[in-house]
């Protein structure tokens, strides 16, 4: 059963979004919270295993509250999806900084918020390739010129090379095509990088590999 959080100041968003997922097999609402630190409060007493996290909301944001959840180490196994009304909310990519897993638009539909759930859920990050494209490369060109990174040294040569190419946004099936190898060593290639990294999944892989300068805003 995946047990859900969900995080919105308005009651009716909050009351669809409950009465579709109570509605689906395997999973369950656990709880609702109108504000960011209430969302910290439940998240820590209830353990969700995802949270499904509006931004803009009173006392404290989405934002700031995916980062205190993101960096309590009780919370490691819960997953936060935004939620947000524009596709490149001013937000986003800040809140993928901060630790969520991926987004969601408001508006989707309803198989695509039952999806989104479970993908997070799994520990997969919710961007597919053009979303992560279009997405951080975006935010990435407004922000700062990346720096190079000594935490990349940790790498092997072919983990820098698999970190690179998630950074474009592509699948662990498109990494494995790229570089001649099987889809279960491209995974396992992610899975080392990312605890070397020392990310909490793809969505933070991704943001690291643009920040640290392995991949520049433009390149597929």
């Amino acid at each position: 059963m995946i047990r859900v959080l969900l995080v919105d100041d308005q009651a009716l968003v909050r009351a669809g979004f409950r009465a579709l997922l109570d509605a689906t097999e395997g999973l369950e609402v656990v709880g609702e919270a109108g504000d960011g630190a209430q969302a910290v409060d439940l998240c820590r007493a209830l353990r969700p295993d995802v949270v499904l996290m509006d931004i803009r909301m009173p006392v404290e944001d989405g934002l700031s509250a995916t980062r205190r959840i993101a960096a309590d180490a009780d919370l490691a196994a819960t997953r936060i999806l935004v939620l947000t009304t524009f596709s490149l909310d001013e937000y986003v990519f800040a809140a993928l900084r901060a630790g969520a897993g991926g987004f969601l638009l408001k508006d989707c539909e309803p198989a695509e918020l039952l999806r989104a759930v479970r993908v997070v859920a799994a520990g997969d990050a919710l961007l597919s390739p053009s979303v992560t494209r279009r997405l951080v490369e975006e935010y990435a060109s407004r922000a700062r010129s990346p720096t190079p990174s000594n935490v990349l040294e940790r790498l092997t040569e072919r983990e820098r090379q698999v970190v690179a190419l998630a950074g474009t946004g592509l699948s662990n099936d498109e990494i494995a095509e790229r570089l001649f190898v099987s889809p279960t060593t491209a995974k396992t290639h992610v899975s080392r990088a990312m605890v070397k990294l020392g990310v909490r999944d793809r969505a933070q892989l991704v943001v690291l590999a643009y920040e640290s300068g392995l991949v520049r805003p433009g390149w597929s």
